[in-house]
């Protein structure tokens, strides 16, 4: 399972070090890149709780192999994308796919791992699996800074041979194929994937439209509309998608929010990092792999004691704990943007890392704790929704921020070194679209003394794009912070085995009477 799930890993992390090249060769913008990373979130956010549910109605073995085929399938084909105008298209797609095949496979895995362990050892297990495939996620920047160097497409198809190893592992396993007599909850599906694809979209799409935009907030207003019938729709239902009674648990409900404030950072950090290392640090992908893997670092070290205070403590002392470390690592990383140097960012993004690590292990494995009726890939599909929900709309929301800002201030640089004022809007948002080492080749204004001044002011450029860094990261402190105010409503219960035991016998006695 581990092998499953770890291509699901290394794609949040290997896209990101390549982006600045994927930029440069296929001629896309810094918009464009983030709806390429977006269509892989949107996809996992909006498909996770049908992979969750399509996991306990087919079996978790069976979702495990179509899953796998989908992503890896759609990973040559986003290494194949033909370079023109049909790119940017290309790579959305087959991202979008990638997120669906990651959908059907990581509930399916998860739910394989907490079947057969121990509710009382889960903590541990589960903070192993995730280690195990951070670990094998943190060699994904490394490795992707050196394939990079050769050729970007290799990201994608270095995932073919992980993919056959997951398929012999998972046949020589002998996984059981247990499942439900259920109906699947088509019209659930279609209306939770529309709403949040429009309300992300319509985020995303304001860098672009605008926030005065009416497509912007129809799109905003009119998803979440669609979410809130989804819900009506869901309570009203004999066998719903979501069986939305378990938020009535006030620990599940706190785990939820924990997960989707502290995911509003995770994903961000791994793009915003890497692309701050290459363009205001000056870094080569492989350098700016092993700045990201700093955060990665940290990230290791604690999820084990996190699992292990979990299993001890129940999860809110380690969810406490943890977004506390993480809330002051953002804000102090953020303060050391400005400096240029990586060296002196290291221990922040450690102990950003290490609060991530005592968080999000912790808090998935007690809300799986707390599933209804054992329906393991289920809760697992609603708990991995928000989380990728969460990352897709930190994406969304501080990649509107960074475009803004960097906007600004390069505005304010170019009109510092001279250049005309009818030409500085249009060559700044060039600049901050780009997001390139050749500000000059994307710059509408051509060549001659324009061109010349844009040069002149790129080192510069440098320390716009950094403070502009600085707004992303201290908006992830902020989301530590309320995710910290979360912790606080949970009610620091814990799931035992002999509670968990009859909590499956009641729900099922429930049913046999029905």
């Amino acid at each position: 399972m581990v092998f499953a799930v770890v291509m699901i890993f290394v794609d949040q992390t290997v896209v990101s070090i390549a982006a600045p090249s994927i930029i440069e060769e296929l001629g896309l913008s810094s918009s464009g890149m983030q709806r390429v990373v977006n269509a892989y979130l949107l996809a996992l956010a909006a498909c996770f709780a049908l992979g969750g549910r399509l996991a306990d109605v087919f079996g978790h073995r069976r979702m495990v192999v179509v899953g796998t085929l989908v992503f890896v399938v759609s990973s040559v084909l986003c290494g194949s994308v033909p370079t023109g105008d049909f790119a940017e298209s290309w790579l959305v797609i087959f991202r979008a796919t990638q997120g669906l095949g990651a959908a059907l496979v990581f509930p399916a895995a998860l739910a394989v791992v907490v079947s057969v362990v121990p509710v009382d050892k889960r903590g541990r297990a589960l903070a192993l699996f995730f280690v195990l495939a951070g670990a094998l996620t943190a060699l994904g920047p490394l490795l992707g800074g050196w394939l990079t160097a050769w050729t970007w497409r290799a990201i994608f198809w270095i995932n073919v041979p992980v993919a056959v190893v997951a398929l012999v592992l998972t046949a020589l396993a002998r996984i059981p194929d247990a499942r439900r007599r259920e109906r699947l909850d088509v019209p659930g599906a279609v209306l939770v994937a529309t709403g949040m694809g429009l309300s992300v979209l319509g985020i995303q799409q304001s860098s672009v439209w605008g926030w005065t935009s009416p497509a912007t907030w129809a799109c905003i207003i009119g998803g979440l509309v669609v979410l809130v019938v989804f819900c009506r729709y869901e309570l009203r239902t004999d066998e719903p998608l979501i069986k939305l009674r378990i938020f009535r648990d006030r620990a599940f409900a706190a785990d939820t929010l924990v997960l989707f404030f502290s995911m509003l950072a995770f994903v961000p950090v791994l793009y915003f990092a890497s692309v701050y290392a290459q363009i205001s640090l000056s870094s080569s992908p492989h350098q700016a792999a092993l700045y990201v893997l700093y955060f990665f670092v940290g990230f290791g070290l604690s999820a084990q004691w996190g699992g292990r205070i979990l299993d001890k403590h129940g999860a809110r002392p380690t969810m406490m704990l943890g977004t506390a470390l993480a809330c002051a690592g953002f804000a102090l990383w953020a303060a050391q943007l400005t400096d240029l140097s990586a060296h002196d960012q290291w221990p922040y993004a450690c102990l950003a890392g290490a609060g991530m690590g005592l968080v999000l292990s912790p808090a998935s494995t007690d809300a799986v704790n707390r599933a209804i009726d054992a329906s393991y890939g289920e809760v697992t599909g609603v708990t991995q929704s928000v989380r990728n929900y969460a990352g897709a709309l930190g994406m969304a929301v501080f990649g509107t921020v960074l475009t803004h800002v960097t906007t600004s201030r390069v505005a304010q640089t170019l009109s510092a070194k001279g250049l005309p004022e009818a030409e500085v809007q249009g060559a700044a948002r060039s600049i901050a679209e780009a997001v390139t080492g050749h500000p000059d080749d994307r710059s509408p204004t051509g060549g001659g003394p324009t061109s010349t001044l844009l040069r002149s002011a790129f080192e510069a450029v440098h320390m716009d794009f950094a403070e502009a860094n600085q707004w992303v990261f201290y908006g992830m402190s902020v989301s530590l912070g309320v995710a910290y105010l979360c912790t606080l409503l949970h009610p620091g219960t814990r799931v035992t085995g002999e509670v968990a035991q009859t909590g499956a016998e009641e729900t099922a006695q429930e049913r046999s009477r029905r």
